[in-house]
């Protein structure tokens, strides 16, 4: 028997790339192991792919700490061993590109945060291998090919998704990814049509100039070949998830929500859901508040066109945590 579109796409876990110091092995530099929260969590609902690029090129743990130099603009950029000023900068990126290259189909990669390997951001680079030296800030050498590689996919570093805000767009963008990577390998119109209703109010939330490009694309489905669509669909749909949605957009689609069955409540209801938003929009209340009070009533006034919707659960309940620094809330 043939499965539905929901049953495919919940048979499929996403597969993440993450960095293997993360709970995995005791593998930096230091001989340690970090822990990372969100790995916890995911470790039943993903299929992780583990990986340390410094013990991968041949590096003993303990080691001596590397870091990143680049003496002035014109200067390539070297990885260096800070002590016996080794270079491993050619060992890195041809590992980096082998490793990649072999991957299956990934949907994110969870790396470690400022590290000159596997770092997305907020890695030192330093102006010489001298101790003492000044460093400016950018990505490791393996961090870098990642992002470069995978322009699609959802990256994120084990410090920045102790915000919930960030920790929400990178599963967020992990569950549409895997979603659409299973979709795509049968590349159905009718599919897509699916994948598209349900996510339209998430979409509508992250950015409504590519939802109009992407509702247009699955209409001209009957002058392209599938492939093309789904072509065309893959490149906006990227356009669309690259940044996280603007609290003010969480707004509007609540309230657009709202009104499936505003006419079928009380003022004093009304009232209380109003006040409910206008309590996020102060900070005051994570956005997880309101959505719960609008899912609530969706499924209370069995609003179908709203239940199904993606907006209101895009990865399961259980990997939901609202405890973090509070910090970086829109970047």
């Amino acid at each position: 028997m043939k499965l539905s579109y929901k049953e495919r796409i919940n048979n499929v876990k996403p597969v993440v790339v993450v960095s293997r110091c993360l709970g995995f092995e005791a593998c930096r530099y230091n001989g340690q192991m970090d822990g990372c929260n969100l790995v916890d969590k995911l470790n039943d609902y993903v299929e992780f792919i583990t990986v340390c690029p410094e013990v991968q090129i041949g590096l003993d743990t303990p080691r001596e700490a590397i870091r990143i130099v680049k003496e002035d603009e014109l200067s390539p950029v070297k990885l260096v061993q800070h002590v016996t000023e080794r270079e491993l900068s050619t060992e890195m990126v041809e590992f980096g590109e082998k490793f990649l290259k072999d991957l299956p189909k990934v949907d994110g990669f969870l790396l470690k945060s400022k590290s000159p390997s596997c770092g997305i951001k907020e890695v030192k680079i330093y102006k010489s291998i001298q101790k003492g030296s000044s460093s400016v800030k950018g990505k490791g050498l393996f961090g870098d090919l990642v992002i470069n590689k995978f322009p699609s996919a959802a990256i994120e570093d084990d410090g920045r998704v102790k915000n919930y805000n960030i920790r929400q767009h990178f599963l967020t963008k992990l569950y549409i990814i895997k979603n659409f990577r299973v979709i795509e390998e049968s590349m159905l119109i009718e599919d897509l049509v699916e994948f598209h209703s349900t996510n339209k109010l998430l979409l509508m939330s992250y950015n409504q100039k590519q939802l109009k490009i992407l509702g247009r694309i699955i209409g001209s489905h009957g002058e392209l070949t599938a492939k093309q669509v789904y072509e065309e669909y893959a490149i906006n749909l990227n356009l669309a998830l690259n940044k996280l949605p603007r609290y003010t957009s969480n707004i509007n689609v609540l309230i657009k929500s709202m009104g499936y069955f505003s006419d079928k409540l009380t003022h004093r209801e009304k009232e209380f859901i109003l006040n409910t938003i206008e309590q996020y929009r102060e900070s005051k209340i994570p956005f997880s508040v309101p959505l719960y009070v609008i899912k609530s009533n969706a499924i209370r006034f069995e609003e179908k066109n709203l239940i199904n919707q993606t907006f209101f659960e895009p990865y399961p309940l259980q990997l939901d945590n609202v405890t973090d620094s509070g910090k970086g809330l829109d970047k």
